[in-house]
């Protein structure tokens, strides 16, 4: 609540809301769309996700430095004003049923996408204090779970009511929406340029390789951040397998004549585990170490997706997709407030113009092989949940073996140096 007593935050939470509102809902109406109209091909809806993913790869090199480099706001408002206009285009290319061109405006679309989240994190540390970055991070889990109990389901009923253009048009006006908010918000000019002043025509490739170098030498050299980030190519394989693994698993395996219906619920039961164990999470963040949440989080998680895939059962299924999003919450709260606290404003964009990258590159790679090995190759998708389960073994040992000792090292550091301040000024 201290939170929304401050309006600029208010303004910019509202603006980053109606932002992922606006994505979400059209692109579950997109996969709804191709799984209904296109049947026996469902590589399609696995592409349409690979076009979300994909254009981090192209991207990743300017991401980061723009965000650090240029004005933030008003790359967050360009950023939904393009996204509004290819919007339109999408509208018209769908209701021609040019396939190709569907996805190729989905693939650019998502591209522009990747300049907005960077700016709006950098615009975050401007407008709230350093001690409520935690609580900012859970109130972005809590927004993101309430998608997850509604993008889904709002995208599923748009379909239904208004049709593929209907939905479309809700979603190019969220982004609309959201560039207003965004222009109204009264950010400080140190947190929009927190590196001084540039301008568009002072980015270069050879610049930004240079400061993208630089992104990766500060990663580099703080072994805590690095050991972080490093377990993030494996979460973009899962985020890759769990983009569609809900519609197969309804369509394929447990619904196929109400695939929509229950693929909405599912993100309805995971959307609310997640808010449920966001809210829980807030009671005891401050007295448990981040590092000791994620790994109690990752093991646990490893166990529910096995029974995901052991559920032969809706109702059993969506009860694991419950408790899924239930330990979740706590996880995500926790990796977010911890890069926001490790890292320094003046590298915020390039530090997460390297997580996007590292994401969706491992998320493309998934989603690839998904396309091509189901239901060709692998021919149940029980399979995919028993990879999925193995892939939160493995980070979580990583994290276990990792994590603690260095967290140890970087409070004696941190003492060491406030020690020697205080001696200075004696």
């Amino acid at each position: 609540m201290e939170l929304f007593k401050n309006k600029q935050f208010v303004k910019l939470f509202c603006g980053s809301f109606l932002s992922q509102m606006g994505s979400i809902i059209g692109n579950a109406a997109i996969a709804f769309y191709l799984l209904d109209v296109f049947t026996s091909q469902p590589g399609l809806a696995t592409l349409a996700e690979l076009m979300y993913a994909l254009p981090t790869i192209f991207v990743f090199l300017f991401v980061g430095v723009i965000a650090d480099k240029l004005d933030r706001k008003k790359i967050a408002i360009y950023s939904d004003w393009i996204r509004a206009g290819l919007t339109a285009l999408l509208i018209a290319a769908v209701m021609m049923n040019w396939l190709f061109l569907v996805f190729v405006l989905l693939f650019v679309r998502a591209g522009i996408s990747k300049f907005f989240m960077p700016a709006e994190i950098g615009m975050v540390q401007g407008v709230v204090s350093k001690e409520a970055y935690q609580q900012a991070a859970g109130l972005n889990q809590m927004v993101y779970s309430i998608f997850m109990i509604f993008g889904v389901g709002l995208g599923a009923l748009a379909y239904r009511t208004i049709g593929i253009q209907g939905a479309l048009v809700i979603d190019g006006l969220s982004f609309i929406a959201s560039a207003f908010f965004i222009q109204t918000c009264n950010v400080p000019l140190e947190a929009r340029q927190p590196n001084g002043k540039y301008k568009l025509k002072d980015i270069s490739f050879r610049s930004s390789w240079e400061d993208f170098k630089s992104g990766v030498s500060y990663v580099w050299n703080n072994k805590l951040l690095l050991s972080i980030l490093s377990g993030f190519f494996l979460f973009g394989l899962i985020n890759g397998a769990f983009a569609v693994l809900p519609m197969f698993t309804m369509k394929y395996k447990l619904a196929p004549e109400q695939f929509e219906w229950y693929a909405a619920l599912f993100s309805i039961c995971l959307g609310v585990g997640i808010f449920i164990g966001s809210m829980v999470t807030a009671v005891f963040m401050k007295k448990v170490k981040p590092y000791q949440i994620i790994i109690a989080s990752l093991f646990i998680t490893t166990i529910l997706v096995v029974f995901l895939a052991l559920s032969s059962e809706i109702w059993v299924y969506l009860c694991f997709a419950f408790g899924l999003g239930f330990i979740l919450a706590p996880m995500n709260i926790a990796i977010s407030g911890w890069i926001l606290s490790l890292v320094e404003s003046t590298h915020i964009g390039r530090v997460e113009g390297l997580i996007d990258p590292s994401l969706m590159l491992s998320q493309s790679i998934m989603l690839g092989a998904i396309a091509v090995a189901f239901p060709n190759i692998i021919s149940s998708v029980d399979v995919i949940y028993f990879v999925l389960a193995a892939l939160f073994l493995v980070v979580s040992l990583y994290y276990a073996i990792k994590l603690p000792s260095l967290v140890r090292n970087n409070e004696e550091s941190k003492t060491e140096e406030i020690e020697g301040q205080t001696a200075l000024e004696g």
